[in-house]
């Protein structure tokens, strides 16, 4: 018996050495940040063997022929082409414009990681709920009368997908252009043969950058976490809403569903439609499926709205992190207030000394977070962040009303933004994200009054209310916090 415990001790040992070994091979064989790169060494090594299973899907990069697919569609040289058509929006602002002259690095930042162009005539309408967001986009698609472009993380196979994949159909079966795009993990469960009858009547729908199945690429990192809807070239949408009954609030799980989505009409949507046909192309394996003639999706601007904007798109396949830059070029712009809407508040350490620094320079720093998660460690990670920053004097506060999948930020009544981005390492440097930068007082004061009437239906969680927290919910923030980097 003691040689049986002594042979069973020296299989142990070394399946923990070799566990050490592959982890350490494992974690610096492919280039990633210092705290992603010890985040999974320490699951390796906490947790061997079954720490390997969940590197597999949550910590292979994307390979690399994928990566420069989708870098090289970013690079499409579409300026000639708005150059052709005289699109008089691509100027710089005029110096009677006020508040985008405040704001004016903040535009020439974006130019230059970006290239994206500041739009200074667009009409912006603001959807808080999912009932009257898709009534309007339903109705926009239905009165489409050339193309429609479409691109989501989530389409589900559910009362809403539906009634939205039947009306594509009949689009496509009008002889109008329908292009969907969408994240296979994202949409889990709606198998490909969802866009069968779409095809047969000649729409066109295909997984973003992705295999046909999960089954053969199950990463759960390196998603197209993106929501666009361009129709004609003239109408756009972006934002937080996904397809599906729970945006509706037709979950019990969730309740009233709470998000932000922007209805843009004017040259704001030429970067909605860029964007787009970039990763349409980067996605498309036949040439006959991509989109070369670019011309069509660029129609004329026909309104003289008030608004200007730029639109910033942000992956892993770029070296920087753009949307997160302009996080950090806002929260350092502020002078008065930041206000800030987020699902989940995992913010690196630049993000958090800039809130910290602005809460501590007498800046008004509110942030406002569900009061329920969907994700157990996202939200635990959440909730200590949010401590930490409740100890610096941030106000926090937890919205009750539901689920609050908002992803919004506003300064000093004058800019703001709204897309598909969190607060949190997933979104920084993970996802396939898409933002609206906003330059206009009457649009960001829009904003701020929902900010200001959803916080009727929060409650302000202070340091005190923390500290008494249970010291088992404390440790679950703490250890969901060591694994922020990777969640």
């Amino acid at each position: 018996m003691a040689l049986t415990w002594t042979i069973i001790r020296w299989i142990l040992l070394l399946v923990i050495f070799v566990n050490e070994i592959a982890a350490i091979f494992t974690v610096f064989r492919e280039k990633r940040d210092i705290a992603a790169t010890w985040a999974w060494l320490l699951v390796l090594t906490l947790i061997p063997v079954f720490g390997f299973i969940l590197y597999a899907f949550f910590g292979r990069k994307l390979p690399h022929k994928r990566l420069e697919l989708i870098k090289s569609q970013t690079r499409l040289k579409l300026k000639q082409a708005l150059e052709e058509q005289k699109l008089q929006f691509i100027n710089m602002p005029k110096p009677k414009d006020q508040t985008v002259q405040v704001y004016r690095r903040t535009i020439m930042l974006f130019q230059s990681i970006d290239d994206s162009f500041l739009t200074r005539h667009n009409n912006v309408d603001i959807f808080t709920e999912g009932n009257a967001l898709f009534k309007k986009m339903f109705n926009d698609i239905a009165a489409a009368k050339r193309s429609i472009h479409i691109e989501f993380y989530t389409i589900y196979n559910d009362k809403i997908g539906n009634e939205l994949r039947t009306l594509l159909e009949q689009k496509a079966a009008e002889g109008v252009e329908v292009r969907v795009l969408y994240d296979s993990w994202g949409s889990m469960g709606v198998r490909p043969s969802f866009y069968d009858h779409l095809r047969e009547v000649g729409g066109y729908a295909a997984p973003f950058l992705m295999a046909r199945s999960n089954f053969f690429d199950f990463r759960i990192n390196y998603r197209d976490h993106r929501k666009i809807v361009v129709i004609d070239g003239e109408i756009g949408y972006v934002g937080g809403f996904n397809i599906g009954d729970q945006y509706l609030g037709r979950l019990p799980k969730f309740g009233p569903w709470r998000d932000t989505h922007l209805r843009i009409v004017g040259g704001g949507v030429y970067s909605l439609q860029r964007r787009f046909i970039g990763d349409w192309n980067a996605s498309m394996k036949k040439q006959a499926d991509k989109i070369f003639h670019y011309h069509p999706y660029f129609q004329p601007v026909r309104v003289r709205g008030n608004v200007a904007l730029q639109t910033v798109s942000s992956g892993p396949e770029a070296p920087l992190e753009k949307i997160k830059m302009g996080y950090l070029r806002l929260i350092n712009a502020a002078q008065d207030h930041i206000w800030i809407q987020t699902p989940y508040l995992i913010p690196d350490d630049s993000i958090l000394d800039a809130l910290r620094v602005a809460a501590h320079s007498g800046i008004d720093v509110r942030i406002m977070i569900p009061s329920m998660p969907d994700h157990a460690f996202v939200y635990r990670a959440t909730q200590y962040y949010a401590r930490d920053l409740a100890n610096h004097g941030v106000t926090i506060y937890y919205y009750e009303k539901g689920f609050l999948h908002s992803k919004t930020m506003m300064i000093d009544g004058r800019m703001a933004s709204v897309g598909s981005a969190n607060l949190d390492f997933r979104s920084f440097k993970l996802n396939f994200e898409i933002n609206a930068f906003i330059y206009s007082q009457t649009t960001v004061d829009d904003l701020e009054k929902i900010f200001v009437n959803d916080i009727r239906n929060s409650r302000v969680i202070t340091p005190q209310m923390f500290a008494d927290q249970s010291w088992w919910l404390r440790f679950k923030q703490t250890a969901s916090r060591l694994l922020s980097p990777i969640l």
